[in-house]
């Protein structure tokens, strides 16, 4: 606010575009990747794919955006500086447990071509260890007792595809955005999972009549601080409660397997392919393995972001060394990839000082991530002969992250379903030997066979029992030397 008046509010010039296209889980990445996307589908082609977004939980999204009529800013950091471009595909947002019902008919309206989500791993409401829907999740349970107003995303999904083919409205293609190995793959056996709990018929349906394509995504997107949009405010004339902050680079790589159209995100630089399970295994081992091991080796190390950890030659050359000799060796190169150029690509990305991505804000949710980002490697590195040491000690900093107290003896603020029982089953225990035992034994993260495989057992403890003597610094030098 300057001299009493208050600042300028963002406002949408014109009239939003027509829905074509629901998205569950309107949070920043969604705001920095798949309505970028799409806006520039509709500038260049047109096409009625406007975007009505509904948040699972919070109304912060729907609050920030909705007095703007649906528009905001997404801003690019770049070393040169910061590039806005105001992204209008957002047509309508809603509040899915202020009116449910009102998502679900939203949802089954024929002219809904495509559901989309960004819903992160906990969104799913599954076992990351089985890969099968979790039928006693309280949200499940609940939605399964209560189509009519469902809570979770599975049960918005499966009400509003029973309504569309009781009335002969045909499906829509259901289109998952979320870091997850086989995304699409998932979210149909998730969707099948509870709909088969309702009526084998209804699952019948949605496994013959609904696409489930898989994608990868990639842009790192920083949380939002008072201090961008301050900067926006100053460099730009107006203020954004919505905006969003992200790098320069994007990937976006789709499965062509669609049930009645899609935009022209090609248009945008969008990659569509018959498979994307080699690119979105390059990315989750590469990238976000990598990005996992600096979140929680950096947090204890007293490094506040990714930038900061990699500023540090240590934490840059740990980076090199897992990619030359742990995760290159299990990653099949996908076509058109130079996989030493990829990963040096993204040490460069990391470096990228106008990006403040948070180690707190990547550690969050570790129980769920670390199947997909770091145990499956892991696994094809004992299958090939060879224990993954660094890896390892990525696992051993997980397990004293979420003990909840850090080197200088502070409480860390453990974001994770799981942090109250992963910080008893570590307070419980008295020895490196014992805590690790005691966390390994959590098999919805765990599958059996690794936790008892001798070779990671004894790796994960001797790395955990050196950060506790000698503390994260010392312990990533000495790995790369």
């Amino acid at each position: 606010m300057e001299g009493g008046l208050p600042a300028k509010r963002l406002t949408r010039d014109g009239p939003a575009p027509a829905i074509g296209m629901v998205h569950l889980g309107p949070g920043a990445f969604f705001r920095a990747f798949n309505a970028v996307y799409t806006d520039a589908a509709m500038q260049a082609e047109g096409g009625d794919w406007g975007i009505a977004a509904v948040s699972l939980r919070s109304p912060t999204a729907r609050d920030q955006m909705a007095p703007q009529g649906g528009v905001y800013t997404s801003c690019t950091l770049a070393p040169g500086g910061l590039q806005a471009q105001v992204i209008g595909a957002v047509s309508k947002l809603l509040v899915a447990p202020e009116d449910p019902g009102a998502v679900v008919d939203l949802m089954a309206d024929p002219k809904v071509k495509i559901v989309s989500l960004t819903i992160t791993e906990k969104g799913y409401c599954h076992s990351p260890a089985t890969g099968r829907l979790d039928l006693s999740h309280p949200d499940i349970a609940y939605d399964l007792e209560n189509l009519a107003t469902p809570r979770s995303a599975m049960g918005l999904i499966c009400a509003a595809l029973a309504q569309r083919r009781q009335a002969g409205a045909g499906p829509f293609t259901v289109l998952s955005c979320d870091n997850l190995p086989a995304n699409g793959a998932l979210t149909r056996q998730m969707v099948l999972d509870f709909a088969r709990s309702l009526s084998p018929e209804l699952a019948d349906w949605i496994a013959e009549a609904v696409p489930f394509p898989s994608t990868m995504v990639d842009r790192i997107t920083p949380a939002t601080t008072d201090a961008d949009i301050d900067r926006l405010d100053a460099e730009t004339g107006y203020r954004d409660p919505a905006m969003v902050v992200h790098e320069p680079f994007r990937q976006w790589v789709i499965e062509d397997n669609f049930a009645c159209g899609r935009p022209a995100w090609e248009i945008a630089g969008a990659q569509f392919v018959k498979s994307v399970e080699a690119h979105e295994l390059m990315k989750l081992r590469c990238l976000n393995g990598t990005h996992s091991t600096l979140a929680y080796l950096g947090y204890l190390a007293g490094y506040d972001t990714i930038a900061a950890c990699v500023a540090d030659p240590d934490f840059a050359a740990l980076c090199e060394a897992l990619w030359r000799d742990e995760i290159l060796p299990t990653v099949p190169a996908p076509e058109g990839e130079d996989l030493p150029a990829y990963a040096a690509a993204l040490l460069d990305r990391y470096r990228n000082p106008a990006i403040r991505h948070r180690t707190w804000q990547i550690a969050m949710d570790g129980s769920q991530k670390l199947p997909q980002r770091l145990l499956g490697t892991i696994r094809d590195n004992l299958d090939q002969g060879r224990v993954p040491l660094r890896l390892c000690l990525a696992v051993a900093a997980w397990m004293r992250y979420v003990g909840g107290v850090d080197e200088k003896g502070q409480s860390i603020d453990v974001r994770d379903p799981l942090a109250d029982t992963l910080k008893v089953a570590s307070d419980g225990a008295d020895s490196a030997e014992a805590k690790v035992a005691a966390l390994l034994a959590f098999d919805d993260i765990f599958a059996p066979a690794l936790a008892a495989d001798p070779g990671f057992r004894a790796a994960v403890t001797a790395a955990y029992q050196a950060l506790v003597t000698d503390g994260a610094r010392a312990v990533v030098a000495g790995a790369v030397k």
